[in-house]
């Protein structure tokens, strides 16, 4: 319990007997605010209870100076682990316990302490302490690690602040620490030493360092290759225990998540009262984080309905009902963290006489010398043309691939109207440049070594036409801007840009409504990776014992 190890953390400073006048204290400390304090509890993922004692940070004034703290982004978290794979790394995990508690505070602020203080109840405490429930305790703590890591000889990575980098001291690639508040995740040659440093030297207390199991939602562990997979089941089962607290009964199968043709933006049922409004948006809540983590194949359906999180209607709750039915049909989805490089021509073309002439990628000149094995980026991409029936706007829909491991997925409405699909499809090729290029710059400043080519894949002929051949002509004048971001980016040389047809294109499954047959093949490959897969073609409460995932070049299949 940590309300026993307030003393241990030194916590509070005990200043004196509060003496009392007409019901004001006249010893406090001069410059400090009291404010009150209470204890939260709470059953953590593998059943331990704990109790924690917070400040009530709201009864104090804005810090002057910022209280910013990041954590590193899925994404990037998802890099690291394809990097410590790529370059045989060895991937810990660690949680710094009472991670706060190791940071000062700069506020000035103290409590009254109660009875649960026992011989000092009634003293003057003022916090020494980044107390949990103070404004700035967040960015304090993220001070102290910074301090730690950087005198550990780490340095913060430019592509993202909370990805320390450091080089292996025999030269051949760098080691990793990707931080999410006091999640740790460790990717190195020899994270036992990182870890026996953190205790012995800086006096932390890790809970769960080794190899990483359960980390950010999700439960890491290897199939039966030796092909590392990440596993957002126990936030699926977390989610479907609170449909079942919200509803008193378990979410009713179904499959897919909304049906093709379905227009939520159409329904005109009554408006959710404040209770029914709340749970709707506690899962729409829970579907993004898991969306985050890994399920991918439930994006644009709660794309969809996310908009209505405002003021939803009953009908839009039964949908998200459905969307639970999906996840508890399909628990199984997993990312697989495949390392085998897509086979993939390069594209050569002479550009130096049309507008663009002899260009050349822009390279970030303040990056990490290149080390380790080498990477290629692939980008799936669609569009749906008139997604939403009320505002006329498309989707935009593309997943990203390190080698053969997907590490980001995207889905949104498009920013303008498109009157026709070739419109939409250009807009979502301007916007998955875009997206290229800031992945090939997060590698570089990881250190990362980066083939030549970066390769597109779409299934619209006309667009891939027009970005690709040097003297194509675009007739709707328009398009212009996002046209001249893709041909710009192919005669640069960094982006290769294929056709694939639209039946086997994974990126359907976050563009529009999918049915299930035609998604099921793609979906086994990228997501449902493991024996408890269930056979599309059978009784999808039977299970089957075919291992999906076993084969390291099946992502090969998607290009």
């Amino acid at each position: 319990m940590e309300l026993l190890q307030i003393s241990l953390y030194d916590t509070f400073k005990d200043y004196r007997k509060a003496q009392w006048s007409n019901g004001k204290i006249t010893n406090a400390p001069p410059g400090y605010q009291k404010i009150r304090a209470h204890l939260v509890f709470a059953v953590k993922h593998d059943g331990r209870h704990k109790a924690r004692l917070v400040a009530d940070g709201h009864l104090t004034k804005e810090p002057v100076e910022t209280i910013y703290s990041g954590v590193v982004s899925i994404c990037n978290l998802c890099i690291t682990i394809v990097l410590s794979e790529l370059n045989n790394l060895t991937l810990w995990g660690a949680d710094i316990g009472n991670a706060y508690l190791e940071a000062l505070t700069g506020e000035k602020i103290f409590i009254i302490a109660g009875p649960k203080f026992k011989e000092i109840e009634g003293h003057i405490l003022t916090m020494y302490k980044a107390l949990y429930g103070l404004k700035s305790s967040g960015a304090r703590w993220h001070d102290r690690l910074f301090d730690v890591l950087t005198d550990m000889g780490f340095s913060p990575s430019k592509a993202d602040s909370d990805i320390w980098i450091k080089k292996v001291s025999v030269g051949s690639c760098y080691e990793y620490i990707a931080v999410y508040v006091d999640d740790l995740a460790i990717a190195s040659k020899d994270p036992g030493a990182i870890c026996k440093i953190l205790k012995e030297k800086y006096n932390f207390k890790l809970k769960g360092d080794g190899p990483i199991d359960f980390h950010l939602g999700c439960h890491y562990k290897c199939d039966p290759d030796g092909t590392l997979v990440a596993d957002p089941r126990k936030y699926v089962e977390k989610m479907m225990e609170t449909y079942e607290r919200l509803f008193n009964t378990k979410p009713k199968k179904a499959k897919p998540p909304l049906p093709p043709g379905d227009h939520p933006e159409l329904d005109d049922s009554e408006l959710l009262d404040e209770v029914g409004t709340q749970q709707f948006q506690t899962m729409i809540g829970q579907l993004q984080w898991v969306i985050t983590i890994g399920r991918f194949d439930a994006f644009v359906a709660t794309v969809t309905l996310s908009r209505f999180r405002a003021a939803p209607r009953k009908g839009h709750l039964e949908w998200a009902k459905r969307i639970y039915g999906y996840l508890h049909m399909f628990p199984d989805g997993a990312i697989c963290f495949q390392v085998g490089e897509p086979s993939l021509p390069e594209q050569v073309h002479d550009w130096s006489r049309t507008v663009y002439g002899n260009i050349k990628e822009l390279v970030p000149t303040d990056c990490s010398p290149p080390l380790g094995n080498f990477v290629t980026l692939t980008c799936i991409k669609d569009a749906n043309l008139m997604h939403d029936l009320v505002t006329g706007r498309s989707v935009t829909a593309i997943l990203h691939f390190i080698n053969g491991t997907p590490i980001d997925w995207h889905s949104k409405r498009q920013s303008t109207v498109e009157t026709a699909t070739f419109g939409s499809e250009f807009v979502s090729a301007r916007t998955v440049t875009d997206q290229a290029m800031e992945f090939r710059h997060t590698l570089c400043y990881l250190g990362v070594p980066i083939c030549n080519q970066s390769f597109l894949l779409d299934d619209n002929k006309s667009v891939i036409t027009n970005a690709t051949l040097p003297f194509s002509i675009l007739s709707k004048c328009h398009h212009l801007l996002s046209y001249h971001r893709v041909p710009k980016a192919v005669a640069a040389g960094w982006l290769a840009f294929y056709w694939k047809e639209s039946k086997t294109n994974p990126a359907d499954i976050l563009s529009k409504l999918w049915d299930f047959a035609t998604a099921w093949p793609m979906l086994k490959i990228l997501l449902l990776w493991h024996g408890e897969v269930m056979d599309a073609s059978k009784d999808h409460d039977h299970k089957t014992t075919s291992n999906v995932g076993s084969d390291t070049t099946l992502t090969a299949k998607l290009w």
